[in-house]
């Protein structure tokens, strides 16, 4: 995660759920970069996913109203996600 992220409260609860936390200030990924041969961001990997359920109309234009509806329909999305990627020949 970027900077946009560096508060107490989110690092409070990234702990809270078991998560390690990944927060990198500015400046310091690229510092990394350089100094480390191979380095790899990790940020994409939570730009494509999210790509990925912007495909799913009914998520990204949120007909549901219960919240319980929409929660359910996000975790369906990802299974299919989930599903196509590593299960359906390539």
């Amino acid at each position: 995660m970027d900077k946009g992220y560096d508060y107490d409260e989110v690092r409070e609860i990234v702990k809270e759920f078991g998560f390690t936390a990944h927060i990198r200030s500015r400046g310091e990924e690229a510092k990394s970069i350089k100094q480390e041969a191979g380095f790899k961001a990790r940020r994409w990997v939570v730009e494509r996913t999210h790509s990925w359920m912007n495909r799913f109309r009914r998520i990204l234009v949120r007909w549901e109203k219960l919240p319980e509806t929409y929660i359910a329909m996000l975790h369906i999305t990802c299974a299919l996600i989930t599903l196509r990627a590593y299960c359906l020949p390539k």
